[in-house]
């Protein structure tokens, strides 16, 4: 993470309790990949990995909406012990009631990292929405915060990084 935060940025990302995670375009650079027989295979950052553990670490669910099913992302997820995944979800509002009614949190101790239209209706309800730096000009407008760094190339390790410094500046 990089520069200041300013103190209502950090008060808002002390009280985060979730944190959802768009995949194309923000745990990814958002460019699809097959191999010839059309297999799909993505690219995940590693540093991203490593910040998405030290948040469940230190207490915070980590869970993923995506309106894409895929078996890169359901591996990648697993091996870094994502429990909450919910992918083919075409529609995010729904599927993040359906998270919040299975972890019993409010939508105010929720972050959100999104970077396209269709993340718009989880970012609308979340005490946080972050957009990625290279995200779609609709996305930018509600963002409260914008990452340095463009989605799938540490992004997500970014506001890691913000939530676990604003959790021991609290």
């Amino acid at each position: 993470m990089t520069g200041k935060i300013s103190a209502e940025l950090r008060e808002r990302a002390a009280g985060i309790r979730l944190l959802v995670l768009d995949v194309d375009g923000v745990l990814t650079d958002g460019r699809l990949h097959y191999d010839a027989e059309g297999r799909e295979f993505k690219s995940f950052h590693v540093r991203d990995g490593y910040g998405i553990r030290q948040v469940m670490a230190a207490g915070i669910t980590v869970a993923v909406i995506s309106g894409r099913a895929s078996r890169s992302t359901a591996g990648r997820m697993a091996e870094l012990g994502v429990r909450h995944v919910l992918l083919g979800r075409d529609d995010k509002a729904v599927a993040f009631d359906e998270l919040l009614g299975a972890l019993a949190l409010p939508a105010s101790c929720a972050a959100c990292i999104g970077d396209d239209e269709p993340d718009l209706p989880v970012m609308r309800r979340v005490a946080l929405p972050i957009a990625v730096a290279d995200c779609h000009p609709s996305v930018s407008t509600v963002a409260a915060w914008h990452t340095t760094l463009p989605g799938g190339a540490g992004a997500v390790r970014e506001v890691c990084d913000l939530l676990l410094a604003s959790r021991s500046q609290g």
